[in-house]
């Protein structure tokens, strides 16, 4: 099965490349070669253009500060786990507390690095970061790995909170939609919001199928389009009947 997640604000889908951008830099920081590192290091440039908005950390700490008022009501019900309960009303407090001591703009650090921002820039420039462009990111690239290691790591960690804040506001978030069994005629499928509040929606479909959602929606109606998968043509409209799980997502 695969899960196709579609934002339904900016918010959310600012969170969800966040959210990718982290997994992928952390992911490639754990490997051995040189390109691996690379790839880690333009994952975390990537990280503060898109973290870049002023109001990012408020936007997590006012959120994170909603669930636990939300969550604190249910202190009383027999029905909720007081052990999961205070867990996670724990973890919501350490997230705002690393996030509230964070000073200045995201990544500022890495922005007063002459040495990352002429790595940054080189790396915009197609092939612009061969030996002969940038001599010392060369010599980088050959050192020890653990040491490569060591400092993406040092360079990422500064920026865990915000991973930390958004990854508990997502789960939050996931867990709070319940999957409806749907079928798209002919791979088209439409329902009417009708008012509905949603702040992302959720697609699954077994990896058999051999197509692809094409989402769309509005304040008014959401749409699926299934297209095939020819990857080296034009997508097509994909003409089978559908079944798939639909579960929109709100906090």
């Amino acid at each position: 099965m695969i899960t196709y997640e579609y934002p339904l604000n900016e918010r959310i889908r600012t969170l969800l490349r966040l959210e990718a951008l982290f997994d992928k830099a952390l992911h490639f920081a754990t490997a051995d070669n040189a390109y691996a590192h690379h790839a880690a290091l333009m994952a975390l440039f990537e990280i503060l253009e898109v973290a870049g908005r002023a109001d990012l950390k408020v936007d997590l700490v006012q959120e994170l500060e909603r669930q636990r008022q939300t969550l604190q009501a249910y202190r009383d019900n027999p029905q909720i786990s007081k052990e999961a309960l205070a867990d996670v009303l724990s973890e919501i407090e350490q997230a705002s507390v690393a996030l509230l001591a964070m000073t200045g703009k995201i990544g500022q650090y890495v922005r007063d690095s002459e040495w990352l921002m002429a790595v940054r820039s080189r790396a915009a420039i197609p092939g612009g970061l061969c030996e002969f462009d940038l001599p010392s990111y060369h010599h980088w690239l050959h050192e020890e790995a653990e040491l490569r290691r060591k400092d993406i790591r040092a360079w990422l960690a500064p920026m865990f909170p915000i991973r930390d804040g958004l990854t508990i506001v997502l789960r939050l978030l996931r867990e709070s939609g319940r999957p409806e069994l749907q079928l798209a005629r002919l791979g088209s499928y439409q329902i009417m919001m009708s008012g509905r509040a949603a702040q992302m929606a959720r697609v699954r479909l077994s990896q058999e199928q051999a197509c692809v959602p094409e989402i769309s929606a509005n304040k008014y109606a959401f749409n699926i389009r299934f297209v095939g998968l020819e990857f080296a043509a034009r997508p097509s409209a994909f003409d089978k009947d559908v079944s798939f799980e639909l579960t929109f997502c709100n906090l």
